[in-house]
C-alpha cells in the first residue's frame, strides 16, 4: 500500500509540475543527415531515436572481390538514403523472406538515441546475428528499445555467409575465415566513424547470439581484431564448442574445410578447371546456395583465426576484455520438437536408438540413455534437455570458467518458462526458454515486437538495463536491478531475477565431461547416405532466428 501512494503521490506531483510550469522550450530537430567517413547519409527520425539503415562498411564481394578480404568502400557525392535496410547477404529463403542472392551486401544499422551526438557520445554496442553462418541479416534486429532505455548507440551487421563467407581453398588467400574478416571490417568502421553518429568509439561491445556469439569467440580469438572492442557479450555460442556437438556454432581444421570447398568446387562444376578460383567467381550464386551445405564452419589454422578457439579459451590466448555470457534453460528444446513433428517419436521404447543415431561411439548411447531416461511421455523434453546440456549449457559453463579464470565474466540463464514462441504452430511439448527465446527481450525481431506479460516486460527492461550498463562500464550492476555477482549464474526469469549455483548439476556437466566426444559427424554421414537410425532418415526442424523453420538432417554439422 505504502508503495502504491508513494507511486499515485509521485504521479500526481509530476501531472501538477507539468500544469504550473512554464512550457518547456523546444527541443532542437534531431538531425538525420550526416557525414559519414565515405559521404553523408540521411536517416530517418523517430521518437526517441534515429536509424541510419544500410551504411556500406565494405566494397560490394561480387565479381573480382568474391573470395577476397573485404575492401573499403567508395565514396559518395551526395547524400545516401539510408531509411531502409540494405540487402542481406545471399543466403536461401527463410528468416529472409525469398532469401537473397545479392552480393552488395557488406552494410551496417545504426540506432542512436536522440541525445547522443560527437560532443556527447554514447556507448556503443556492435551486433552480429545468428543463423548458423548461412542465415540471417543485421536489419531483423530492431535496436530501438536497447537504444532508448540503454542509452547507447547499436550497430547491427551483416557479413558474408554459406560458401560466400567460409568457402575455403588452396589457392585462395585468408579463405575459411571471409564472413570473420567483414565482421573486423566492420568494427574497424565503428572505430574510425561511429563518432559522427553519436557513439563513443573508445567504448564498443562486441554482442552476437549463436553463430554470432561464436563470431564475438573468434573475434576474441583473432589476433587481428586487438583493439577493436573492448567487451564481449556471448548469448548461446560457446567458445567451446566442438563439430561433434552439431548445434552449437564451432570452427573446423583448414584441412576440413578445404575438403569441403574442393566437393562444393566439384559440385558447381569447378573441380576439374584449370582455374577453379575463376570458375567459382563465375558461378551463379544461387547455383552456390543451393550446392553449400546446411550451416557453416569459421576454418582455424588460418592467419585471422591461427588456432581453435576452444583451445585459445582454454590455453589464455585472446583478448583480455570483461565478458557477460549465458544460455537460455532448454536450449534444445527447439530441435527436439523439431524432430519429433518430423515423424520421429522419442518413447521409451525408441530413445535407444534415437540416442545411437547421435552417440553411435560404442557405450556412449547406453550412458546417454541412463543418464537421461525416458519416461513415458516426456521423450521431447529429455531429448531437448540432451541437446541442450550436451551442446549449450556445459559448454558455456566451461567457457565461462576458463575465461574468469582471466577476466572479469558474468554469467545467466535465461530461464523464462513461458517466453513467446519465435514459431508459428503448437510444438509437440511446451518448449520452456528454447534457443534465441532471448531475443524478443532485447529487440524487436523483424521490427515486430513479441506479445509480452507486464512481468515479462519489466524483464525485458532488467535484461536491456543489464546488457547496456556491462557496455558502458564492463559491470552490469545498478541501483535498480538485483545484484548480479561474478561469482554466481543469475537465473533471469519474470519477477525473479535471482542467483542460482544447481546449473551445472542440473545439467549433467560431469557426465558430458567425462563422456568421451560423440561421432556426431559420424551419424551426420549415415543420414545423409540414408542409412539413418535405426532403419530410417531423421528429419528435423531448426528455428532460424525470426521465426521460420527450414528442415534439415539433425546430425548434420
Amino acid at each position: 500500500m505504502h508503495r502504491t501512494l508513494t507511486t499515485l503521490a509521485c504521479a500526481l506531483t509530476a501531472v501538477l509540475v507539468t500544469a504550473w510550469s512554464p512550457a518547456p522550450p523546444a527541443r532542437p530537430p534531431v538531425a538525420t543527415t550526416v557525414h559519414t567517413r565515405d559521404g553523408l547519409v540521411r536517416g530517418s527520425a523517430h521518437d526517441g531515436y534515429r536509424i541510419f539503415e544500410g551504411i556500406p562498411y565494405a566494397a560490394p564481394p561480387g565479381g573480382a572481390l568474391r573470395g577476397a578480404a573485404p575492401r573499403r568502400p567508395a565514396a559518395w557525392t551526395g547524400v545516401r538514403d539510408a531509411t531502409r535496410p540494405a540487402s542481406a547477404c545471399p543466403q536461401q529463403a527463410g528468416e529472409v523472406p525469398g532469401g537473397s542472392t545479392d552480393e552488395d551486401c557488406l552494410h551496417l544499422n545504426v540506432t542512436t538515441p536522440d541525445g547522443a551526438s560527437p560532443a556527447h557520445p554514447r556507448p556503443v554496442i556492435v551486433w552480429l546475428h545468428g543463423g548458423g553462418f548461412t542465415t540471417g541479416a543485421g536489419s531483423s534486429y530492431d535496436a530501438h528499445r536497447m537504444a532508448v532505455r540503454g542509452d547507447v548507440v547499436v550497430v547491427t551487421v551483416n557479413y558474408r555467409l554459406g560458401a560466400l563467407g567460409f568457402l575455403a581453398h588452396a589457392g585462395l588467400p585468408g579463405s575459411g575465415t571471409f564472413g570473420l574478416a567483414d565482421q573486423q571490417a566492420a568494427l574497424r568502421w565503428v572505430r574510425a566513424g561511429i563518432g559522427a553518429l553519436g557513439g563513443d568509439p573508445h567504448d564498443v561491445a562486441l554482442a552476437g547470439e549463436s553463430a554470432g556469439g561464436y563470431g564475438v569467440c573468434a573475434q576474441l580469438a583473432s589476433p587481428a581484431s586487438a583493439g577493436l572492442f573492448d567487451r564481449a557479450i556471448i548469448e548461446s555460442g560457446p567458445c567451446t564448442g566442438s563439430p561433434d556437438r552439431p548445434f552449437a556454432p564451432s570452427a573446423v581444421p583448414l584441412s576440413t574445410a578445404r575438403d569441403a570447398g574442393a566437393d562444393l568446387a566439384a559440385k558447381v562444376g569447378c573441380g576439374s578447371s584449370r582455374d577453379a578460383l575463376a570458375c567459382l567467381r563465375r558461378v551463379p550464386v544461387s547455383r552456390l546456395l543451393a550446392a553449400q551445405d546446411t550451416d557453416q564452419q569459421p576454418a582455424y589454422g588460418t592467419p585471422l583465426l591461427p588456432g581453435d578457439p576452444a583451445a585459445a579459451v582454454a590455453d589464455g590466448r585472446f583478448h583480455r576484455v570483461p565478458v557477460l555470457i549465458g544460455n537460455n534453460h532448454d536450449e534444445g528444446n527447439g530441435w527436439a520438437a523439431g524432430i519429433i513433428q518430423a515423424g520421429n517419436p522419442v518413447t521409451p521404447a525408441t530413445w535407444p536408438d534415437v540416442a545411437a543415431a547421435f552417440f553411435p561411439s560404442p557405450g556412449q548411447a547406453e550412458a546417454v540413455v541412463r543418464e537421461y531416461p525416458v519416461h513415458g511421455a516426456d521423450g521431447g523434453p529429455v531429448f531437448g534437455a540432451v541437446i541442450g546440456d550436451a551442446d549449450f549449457a556445459c559448454p558455456t559453463a566451461r567457457t565461462g570458467g576458463l575465461l574468469a579464470a582471466r577476466v572479469p565474466v558474468y554469467r545467466y540463464e535465461f530461464a523464462d518458462e513461458h517466453a513467446p514462441p519465435l514459431t508459428p504452430g503448437t510444438p509437440p511439448f511446451p518448449l520452456g526458454a528454447p534457443h534465441a527465446s532471448e531475443l524478443p527481450y532485447l529487440f524487436d525481431l523483424g521490427g515486430r515486437p513479441r506479445e509480452l506479460t507486464a512481468a515479462q516486460h519489466r524483464l525485458a527492461d532488467t535484461m536491456i538495463d543489464y546488457w547496456s550498463r556491462f557496455a558502458r562500464t564492463a559491470d552490469p550492476n545498478g541501483p535498480s536491478a538485483p545484484a548480479w555477482s561474478r561469482h554466481t549464474v543469475l537465473s533471469l526469469a519474470p519477477d525473479h531475477v535471482v542467483p542460482t549455483r544447481t546449473a551445472e548439476s542440473r545439467q549433467h556437466c560431469a557426465f558430458w565431461s567425462a563422456l568421451e566426444p560423440a561421432s556426431w559427424i559420424v551419424a551426420g554421414e549415415r543420414a545423409r547416405q540414408g542409412a539413418g537410425a535405426p532403419a530410417r532418415r531423421l528429419r528435423a526442424g531448426r528455428p532460424s532466428r525470426a521465426g521460420a523453420w527450414r528442415g534439415r538432417a539433425v546430425a548434420t554439422p
